[in-house]
């Protein structure tokens, strides 16, 4: 019987709200899985992607992440991990240093055995590089099979590659796939190729407002070929959602009525309110909350839309904001490539005019690209744009996904 542990989308130094306390968040919670892996006993910890939250992380969040390394180290807990889109960068990455340090171990076509288990990497491929994508993973003689990846994946919800395409492709015929890039935490078993579980571990706190749901990760117990996942939560910066209703001639003090009936005192604010009541001034809701203990407070007023606004950004959640946006705008697949260059961090921030005006030309040379697709590209970096100036808890928009609400089923 082997069991490991499955993380991912830990997005270390993500400073949330632009509060140092959240970046410390995301470095306390993804200290507290290792130390329930320590506690647990487990084989290995697989991480699926997104370590951090940025391809250019500080002094601060490297050390911070070979600290929690070498909890596991000292336990002599293997760390098996890919490279997710957020921190994927050219050449060298950080978890290949990682590895020079005896660290983690960068999965990749060859497995790593444990026991009777084959485990595999397939790092984020961006979508212009999907469908010539060669599966060259090596056969092992091993029990089980798993590949741990990263990317939005169907049957699943809002997924854009279809999980079945690679398991029908590979050499390799996979037990299970343990996934990064949703943050919010699933499993599915699929029939087709063949019998085979997908699952999404979650992220280890909540990048988004509307990450609801407690955050957590996966135990994968394996024996004699067959894949148990459970579930188990993580103690985190607690977030307080007051969804308010407001009825007619009701306003401001029927919003801090509300408030004050919650335990909010360190905790993140996020008040949603709705109905036919009066306006109301965030800024005064804000001061309330911040005088009872708030760490912050978000105000999103879904009543403020005006017949004008093409886009509507959340105070609260701009990064859903811009991703819901982006679907709508039905970009093909060339002007996917150049959203994900413009918006994903795909390339170093200084090179992202000249590769994107290089790009262009390519594309329009080879009839590639529509005028169509030329506006739309203008828009995703324009609704980018508005989105990264119009929110605190916005450092770059994201191509995360939906991270929509969900249960564990």
């Amino acid at each position: 019987m082997t069991r490991l542990l499955h993380t991912g989308d830990t997005h270390l130094g993500y400073q949330q709200y632009h509060l140092p306390e959240r970046r410390d968040d995301f470095l306390a919670a993804f200290q507290q899985v290792a130390d329930d892996a320590v506690e647990l006993g487990v084989d290995a910890v697989v991480h699926a992607g997104d370590l951090f939250h940025d391809r250019q992380p500080t002094l601060a969040d490297i050390m911070g992440a070979i600290s929690v390394l070498r909890t596991l180290d000292e336990a002599d807990i293997p760390v098996l991990a890919i490279v997710g889109n957020h921190e994927s960068k050219r050449g060298g990455q950080w978890l290949d240093l990682f590895e020079e340090m005896g660290l983690a171990t960068r999965l990749g076509s060859e497995p790593i055995v444990l026991d009777e288990v084959g485990i595999y990497g397939l790092d984020f491929v961006p979508r212009s590089q999907r469908e010539d994508y060669s599966y060259d993973f090596e056969e092992a003689d091993v029990k089980t099979r798993l590949l741990v990846s990263h990317g939005l994946f169907e049957p699943f919800e809002h997924g854009d590659w279809d999980a079945r395409e690679i398991l029908a492709q590979s050499p390799v015929r996979f037990d299970a796939l343990l996934l990064g890039d949703d943050h919010t935490p699933k499993k599915k078993r699929l029939s087709e190729p063949h019998d085979a579980w997908l699952t999404y571990c979650g992220s280890t706190e909540r990048a988004s407002a509307s990450e609801r749901d407690p955050r957590g990760y996966n135990l994968i117990t394996t024996d004699e070929g067959t894949v148990d996942i459970r579930r188990r939560g993580l103690e985190t910066r607690p977030f307080e959602f007051i969804d308010i209703e407001l009825g007619p001639a009701e306003g401001t003090e029927r919003v801090l009525e509300r408030i004050a009936e919650h335990a909010i005192e360190d905790s993140v604010v996020i008040i949603s309110l709705d109905g036919e009541g009066d306006s109301v001034m965030a800024a005064d809701i804000e001061s309330f909350a911040d005088e009872r203990g708030a760490l912050v407070t978000r105000v999103n007023d879904r009543r403020e839309l005006s017949d004008e606004q093409e886009v509507s950004v959340s105070f609260a959640d701009p990064d859903q904001a811009v991703q819901e946006r982006i679907q709508d705008l039905g970009l093909s697949e060339a002007a996917h490539e150049l959203d994900e260059t413009i918006r994903a961090s795909k390339v170093a921030d200084a090179n992202v005019a000249d590769v994107t005006e290089r790009r262009v030309a390519e594309l329009v040379q080879a009839g590639e690209l529509t005028t169509n697709d030329r506006t739309t590209e203008a828009e995703c970096s324009d609704t980018a744009t508005v989105a990264d100036g119009s929110a605190a808890d916005t450092t770059e928009a994201q191509t995360d996904g939906q991270r929509s609400m969900g249960e564990y089923q």
